[in-house]
């Protein structure tokens, strides 16, 4: 069996074929980066045209690289939760439009529980039950996941997610976009103790939460004092960005790791995975490894080529399949996060 598998929640238009046997016959990612780098973030508008522009070559080379024609896929999968409306529902229309033309069956994809199981994905084994960790430049989520098809949202982020701050800190501190690669590097030498910077519930262990807006402007703070939004004037010498970077940065990869560490007690679950884009940070990564051999933990740790948005992850969609969760051609889109996926 084989699986068209669509995604573009955000800013990513991606398209990959996978089997039931979880093999990735081709996967695509065209990446806007230099489209948004000038803005310092992502712009919806922007992201949905070039989505409209993308999603059809980019389903093209997929097919290619995969060596198969739409006659062997034998089903389409879309993203269509959570991400931004307008960029969903580009991906929506490809794949109904496909499911008509083809007489396929249409699988919708939760993108974050996908992030997740890029981890089974990757282990080629079962890795269900356990707790799902999702750091990503929109979201900073908890989960309870019993099985493939069976999530509960334990935390989240009240406000930012820890790769937005990560793209805000580096916008304020003169490095390109996106933000989370150009920090780490920076970090590097760095002194994570030089800035004391705030930890929002860290020490709180009736929430499983997050909060990263006020990390950014303690770092605001740092850079131009209270009530000030002026960079221009702002210079750091090389020591001090990598001082500040590594500073931020340890911040945020202790809130992820102390929570992502009290949800596993919790729960009394013995396995965290971990995906999303903020995912791909070695610091982060390092520090989960150590923690998870020292509380004697199994780990899986999406690799990462499956942190940022792609399409592979979706090979969620063969749980639906087989459990035979099809869609009719009323799907919708849903640019938010719900607390029970299924």
């Amino acid at each position: 069996m084989k699986i068209l598998t669509l995604e573009t929640s955000c800013d990513e238009t991606a398209a990959a074929v996978v089997t039931d046997e979880l093999e990735v016959l081709g996967s695509v990612v065209a990446s806007q980066d230099e489209l948004h780098r000038r803005f310092g973030g992502v712009v919806p508008e922007i992201a949905s045209r070039a989505h409209l522009e993308r999603i059809l070559p980019v389903i093209d080379e997929a097919l290619r690289v995969a060596g198969v024609t739409l006659e062997r896929i034998d089903a389409v999968a879309v993203v269509n939760a959570p991400g931004l409306a307008g960029s969903l529902l580009v991906g929506l229309a490809a794949a109904k439009t496909l499911a008509v033309a083809r007489s396929l069956p249409l699988i919708a994809v939760n993108h974050l529980q996908a992030h997740i199981y890029a981890c089974r994905l990757a282990a080629g084994r079962e890795i269900f039950p356990c707790v799902g960790l999702v750091a990503s430049g929109g979201h900073s989520n908890l989960y309870r996941c019993d099985g493939p098809l069976d999530f509960d949202l334990l935390g989240a982020t009240i406000d930012d997610a820890a790769g937005e701050a990560f793209d805000k800190v580096a916008s304020m501190m003169g490095l390109p976009y996106p933000g989370g690669p150009a920090i780490e590097r920076a970090a590097r030498g760095g002194d994570p103790r030089a800035y004391p910077l705030p930890r929002a519930f860290l020490q709180d262990e009736d929430r499983l939460d997050f909060s990263f807006s006020g990390l950014k402007t303690a770092v605001r703070y740092q850079l131009v004092g209270p009530g000030k939004s002026d960079f221009s004037e702002v210079r750091l010498d090389p020591r001090q960005v990598a001082d500040l970077a590594a500073s931020f940065q340890e911040a945020v990869v202790d809130c992820l790791v102390a929570k992502a560490f009290l949800c596993l007690r919790r729960t009394g679950l013995a396995t965290l995975c971990v995906g999303g884009g903020v995912a791909a940070n070695g610091r982060l990564r390092e520090r989960l490894e150590a923690e998870s051999r020292s509380r004697g933990v199994r780990l899986h740790v999406a690799p990462p080529r499956l942190c940022t948005d792609n399409a592979a992850m979706a090979a969620i969609a063969v749980e639906r399949f087989r459990a035979g969760r099809f869609e009719n051609l009323d799907l919708d889109v849903f640019p938010g996060v719900v607390r029970t996926a299924s």
